[in-house]
């Protein structure tokens, strides 16, 4: 999709060079944040577990599988991002069991999120709007794919496809059933689950 921004820009007589872009330098994270993540000397592993559409959702028994085991490292310190009442109570449930893992909804502005998100070392996000925030700022992205397909044009920016996740085309040959998630197709509500936590973490550890 930014290709095809790009294209638009370059026929109005503005070329744009995507090959070589430059990012903000990390924010300076202001004595609020600070206070609720404490330690910086650990690494930062941004996760956003939602999304718009529940196809693009990965499951959070699966999810709480890949938080434990990036948990387990000390040097780990794994921020979760999401926004509303019930989103904030699932983040909850998840921080709960660990010293460095720590639910951000709802504790901080928009433009702290901002300055927090441009200094992980790494996030995972859903297809969602988190993905394209990091990208942005610069950070290593890992996404998970459902229903959609980074094939149809949302890889978030500057991202390599090994790190684009997706559902087993396999077991589910009509992948991807939606370009935005918004569509349900009846079977594969579990598509999601063949994406491993195994594969996950390692996809998040090679950038820590």
């Amino acid at each position: 999709m930014f290709e095809r921004h790009a294209k638009v820009f370059a026929e109005l007589g503005f070329p744009l060079d995507l090959s070589h872009p430059i990012f903000p330098d990390k924010a300076k994270l202001d004595s609020a944040i600070l206070e609720i993540i404490g330690d910086q000397n650990q690494k930062l592993i941004g996760i956003a577990p939602f999304a718009q559409y529940d196809s693009k959702v990965y499951p959070i028994d699966l999810m709480q599988e890949v938080i434990e085991a990036l948990a387990q490292n000390p040097n780990n310190k794994i921020l979760l991002f999401g926004g509303g009442k019930k989103e904030i109570e699932v983040l909850d449930s998840l921080s709960k069991p660990f010293k460095n893992v720590i639910n951000m909804a709802g504790k901080i502005k928009f433009q702290q999120e901002l300055h927090l998100i441009s200094n992980l070392d790494v996030m995972l996000s859903m297809d969602s709007g988190n993905a394209h925030i990091a990208a942005m700022l610069g950070v290593k992205v890992v996404t998970l794919w459902g229903a959609t397909h980074p094939y149809s044009g949302f890889l978030p920016f500057n991202q390599s496809l090994e790190d684009a996740l997706t559902s087993d085309r396999n077991q589910y040959p009509k992948l991807p059933t939606s370009v935005y998630g918004n569509k349900i197709v009846e079977g594969y509500e579990e598509a999601m689950r063949t994406i491993s936590p195994e594969k996950i973490v390692n996809s998040i550890q090679s950038y820590l």
